[in-house]
């Protein structure tokens, strides 16, 4: 069973159909949607601040979702997949962006709709990454637009798959 944890009097709260590996941590000031799953070794700790996760949300395994006390609460909106060992940190993500494999986004950052992240992309303090672009590198720069195939075949693939994955485990 996930470690589900209360914290400074937050308990964290789940949609319907939300499946969480058994070694997922969530704590304190989570409040997340319909359709989500947490994997194995991921952390989504609200404990110096609050977390907003939307619906159809992948974290995947070793993620770990984090804010800044009192500064940089974390906003995750509708199918958004958090790659493996990713970390999302006091920042906003808003619909249907893929953040990969190992990559951060880092406190008060912005990431518009429909973006991809390359994995190991680091998106520094206070960027915004503009709609409709896959971002890569380090630091985070915007490489190419993101055609409607590049975007049906990562972003609302991977979404997708994460959902239909996640019946497998219930």
């Amino acid at each position: 069973m996930a470690l589900i944890k209360s914290v400074r009097g937050f308990n964290p709260q789940f949609g319907k159909n939300v499946y969480l590996a058994e070694s997922a941590t969530v704590i304190g000031d989570v409040i997340m949607g319909d359709d989500c799953s947490v994997w194995f070794q991921a952390v989504v700790r609200g404990d110096v601040n609050a977390i907003r996760i939307g619906n159809k949300v992948n974290i995947q395994d070793g993620a770990v979702i984090h804010c800044t006390y009192e500064r940089a609460p974390t906003t995750i909106g509708n199918q958004v997949s958090i790659g493996h060992r990713a970390i999302v940190h006091g920042c906003t993500l808003k619909d249907n962006v893929l953040v990969g494999m190992g990559a951060i986004v880092m406190d008060r950052a912005v990431v518009e709709e429909n973006v991809l992240i390359a994995a190991g992309a680091v998106v520094l303090e206070n960027s915004k990454l503009e709609s409709g672009y896959i971002y890569a590198g380090i630091p985070a720069k915007k490489v190419k637009l993101l055609s409607t195939e590049k975007f049906k075949d990562n972003i609302e693939r991977i979404a997708n798959n994460y959902l239909k994955y996640s019946s497998w485990f219930k």
